[in-house]
Parts: structure tokens; C-alpha cells; sequence
């Protein structure tokens, strides 16, 4: 049972405080219970009236002292992290997107033919990636089958919540870093699906994903044996990247010549579904939004990298997603973005909107802190496909949530980074300061399906 002050999204412009609120996790991870106006010497009351013997349940009282406030919130969701990419991050800048692949990316995640290296990397990849507070991830892995089962082991060993796929490249990649075949690569993302469904058989915690890195490294035999194996595992979920730059989508249409767009290209692969997630989508024209609704897919928005990996300043229409009600999370795209951080990702989509805002001429207004928090928690789960079982506070989801220490300005507390709490602030400025100005280290403790999984 938690006790104190809960923050989540009920929808992508609305958040909700519940103060002196009380929820209770059963033994399977699930909230059975969110009741809120109860005061911290009422929690006995309240539990003799739920039938719960106060012996039955841990108790957890987060601080509600306004010099030193705590709350919770729901776990982070990213939406789109290349794993192999984690000791890159921050490398590259200056350079177009499809030369920083060839220059600095595939040489990189080569290495991972290593398996002692590929560990060594993905248990230093997801703890730091638990330590931001990411209960859900959805990872690349490089091509290599072997590595990317590790990259699953190493998820389920550290209890976070993952969507894994080993990256298809058939064609326009180094040789020392492409699929042998169309047939191989289709091989080993089977064995790859079948790996994972030998150490977790319902996708309880780790999903295999279809990831087709993008149209111009497949072939078209293997975009349409991903497609048909898509179809085959129904249900299992697809991404790769969609629209990012336009020196992309260039090369992607000569490549393709007998599709005008990419909606068309994938659709017509079979690979744009209810569970496809597409990361970017920077350069959409109408048409190719409006596929994106009627097919029901969703969009990882990767502002950190959008903005700082060569190709232009790319400023996505999240706004326009947002109307149209298409899902929409955040992604860090490590390493084409230089931050694992969440919280950075919320900041630069609040910061890109701006710069949306000006480009449209007031068209596209700017996202507030609320949606921005949304996309980083409820839209993320959406986009994977996942919401009825986690990404806010309802009652028979997962509790994957986060407990938030801020601190007083008067205290000495120079551990945390973030604008210090005064007198009288309440809990929607805090939540400001936190969103504006926090960092890992205000993150106490991390839980996935009611289990700690990270404390500091």
C-alpha cells in the first residue's frame, strides 16, 4: 500500500493530483485499489474497510512535508532506443544522417558480434536506462541474433519492461554489417522469437518486435517476409523509422520507385498496423498522416535527436498528431540523440513545439508540460500498445511508477540538481520544477508490476 501525492495523465492535455491519496498493489503487481482523500492517520481505516489486514501489505508513506515534498508517478515509456547504440551516444554531430550511420553507427554496433562485449554493453544500456526511470522500453538490437537475446536476458534479469527486435538490414550497409539474406535475417528473428518465448511464453515482460531498421537497408523479399511473419505472430509489433530527414526519404523512393510515399511503401508490405510503432515522422504530408490514423499506428517522437543529428532542423507535427488523435510518445533515441533521459526528451519537445509554433505561423501551438509529460507516460503506452496494462494510475494496471524526491531550498541538498521547493508552492509548481529542472537523482526508487527494481 502507498500513501502521499499522486500525479498521472487521464489524457494528453490533462494531468490529475491526487493528494492524501491511497493505492493498493496485489501479490500480481496490479492496482486494486486508488482511494483518494484519505489522511495518512485514516490508511487503517481504510484498509479494515477493504478487508485488508494491515499484517497482509507492505506500507509505504511517500512525504508529504512541503519543505521536502515526495510524489509518484507513472513509469516512463521509450518509445524508440537503439541498445547497441549506448556507448555512442553524443558521437557524430555535424553529420548528415545516412553518412553518421555509415561513419559512426555501423562500425559501432558491429562490435556486437561480441557476445561478451554485447553484455557488458546492454546491462550498462538498461541499468542506466531503469536509473532515468524507463519501466517500458522499446529497443533495437543490432543484427546479430545472439546479441539480441542477450539484450532480452539482460531485461529480464533487471526487471524492466522491454519490446527487443533484431534489426533487419539485407542491403546498403557495410558488408561487414548486413544480413547475409533476406532468408537469414528472417531465420534468426524467428530464433530470436522463439528465444523469447522460451523465457517468458505470454510476453508478460519482454516482446519480440518486427524491425525492419528502415526501407533502404531491406530488400524487398525481406520487407515482405517480415510483413508475412507479422501476420503469421498476430498481434506481435512492428517499428522503424518513418520520414525522419528528407535526404532519407530521397533515398528511400529512388530505391522504391513504384511507391510515391512511404505510408504506401510499408503498407503495402503489411507492415503499418495497429501495433506498428514509427519513430520520427518529421516530413508528413496529408496524406500520409491521414494513413497513419486510419491504420491506427503510432508515432515515437525522438526531439533530441530530430534536432541535433544532421539533416535540418527537424520539427515533427506533433500537434497535428495530437488532433487527429494519433498516438504519440517520446523516444531518446540514444545514440542519434545525446540524453537516455526522458525527462530531457520531454524538455526538447516542450522546446521544439516553440520553434513548431513559429514555423507554422501559429498554426501548430506549442505543447504544454502536460502533454509533454502525457506522451512520456500514457502516450507511450498507447504507442506500444500497452496502456490497458500500464502509463497511469488505474485500477487493474501494472503498477510501473516512479517515487520523486524534491527538496527545500533551505536545505543542503546538493545531490539533487533541481530548482529547490519554498513555502507555499504547490503541487502543480512543484511538478513544474520537476519536469523543468529534475534529473535521475531526484528518482528514489523505480517499480515495475510492483516490484523495486531500482532504488537510490
Amino acid at each position: 500500500m502507498f500513501h502521499g501525492t499522486f500525479i498521472h495523465s487521464t489524457s494528453p492535455g490533462s494531468i490529475e493530483i491526487v493528494h492524501d491519496g491511497m493505492l493498493v498493489v496485489g501479490p500480481d503487481g496490479r492496482i486494486v485499489h486508488f482511494l483518494h482523500d484519505i489522511p495518512v492517520g485514516g490508511t487503517q481505516t481504510a484498509l479494515d474497510r477493504l478487508s485488508i489486514r494491515a499484517s497482509e501489505c507492505h506500507i509505504s508513506i511517500i512525504s508529504s512535508d512541503k519543505s521536502n515534498p515526495g510524489f509518484l508517478i507513472p513509469g516512463f515509456v521509450d518509445a524508440h532506443n537503439h541498445a547497441p547504440q549506448w556507448a555512442q551516444r553524443g558521437l557524430g554531430r555535424g553529420l548528415q544522417i545516412l553518412e553518421w550511420l555509415d561513419t559512426v553507427t555501423f562500425p559501432n554496433e558491429a562490435k556486437f558480434a561480441n557476445k561478451d562485449y554485447a553484455r557488458k554493453v546492454y546491462e550498462s544500456c538498461v541499468n542506466g536506462s531503469i536509473k532515468q526511470g524507463i519501466t517500458t522500453a522499446c529497443y533495437y538490437g543490432s543484427l546479430h541474433g545472439d546479441a539480441t537475446k542477450i539484450l532480452a536476458d539482460v531485461c529480464l534479469e533487471k526487471g524492466q519492461r522491454a519490446f527487443i527486435g533484431k534489426c533487419n538490414m539485407d542491403q546498403n550497409s557495410p558488408v561487414y554489417y548486413t544480413d547475409v539474406s533476406a532468408d537469414e535475417s528472417l531465420r534468426v528473428t524467428e530464433d530470436f522469437i522463439s528465444h523469447v518465448r522460451s523465457r517468458d511464453p505470454t510476453f508478460s515482460q519482454i516482446t519480440p518486435i518486427i524491425t525492419p531498421r528502415f526501407a533502404i537497408s531491406c530488400t524487398r523479399e525481406l520487407l515482405k517476409g517480415l510483413g508475412e511473419m507479422a501476420a503469421v505472430n498476430e498481434g506481435l509489433p512492428i517499428q522503424t523509422h518513418f520520414n525522419e530527414a528528407e535526404s532519407e526519404i530521397a533515398a528511400t523512393l529512388s530505391l522504391f520507385p513504384e511507391f510515391d510515399n512511404e505510408a504506401d511503401l510499408y503498407d503495402h508490405f503489411g507492415l503499418l498496423t495497429n501495433r506498428t510503432v514509427l519513430a520520427h515522422c518529421c516530413h508528413m504530408t496529408p496524406y500520409e498522416v491521414e494513413r497513419l490514423k486510419a491504420l491506427d499506428c503510432g508515432v515515437a517522437h525522438c526531439p533530441i535527436a530530430n534536432t541535433t543529428v544532421g539533416g535540418g532542423f527537424m520539427a515533427a507535427p506533433i500537434r497535428e498528431f495530437l488532433r487527429q488523435d494519433i498516438k504519440v510518445g517520446l523516444g531518446t533515441d540514444s545514440g542519434g540523440g545525446f540524453s537516455s533521459s526522458i525527462l530531457d526528451a520531454m524538455r526538447q519537445a516542450f522546446i521544439v513545439s516553440n520553434a513548431r509554433e513559429m514555423m507554422t505561423k501559429g498554426e501548430d501551438k506549442s505543447l504544454s508540460l502536460e502533454e509533454c509529460f502525457y506522451m512520456a507516460t500514457l502516450g507511450g503506452a498507447r504507442v506500444c500498445g500497452i496502456d490497458h496494462e500500464a502509463g497511469n494510475f488505474v485500477v487493474g494496471k501494472h503498477f510501473d511508477a516512479l517515487h520523486i524526491r524534491m527538496a527545500s531550498v533551505e536545505e543542503d541538498e546538493s545531490d539533487l540538481a533541481s530548482t529547490g521547493i519554498e513555502t507555499g508552492d504547490g503541487m502543480r509548481t512543484v511538478f513544474e520544477k520537476f519536469m523543468m529542472t529534475a534529473d535521475d537523482r531526484n528518482i528514489a526508487n523505480v517499480y515495475v508490476r510492483g516490484n523495486i527494481i531500482h532504488s537510490s
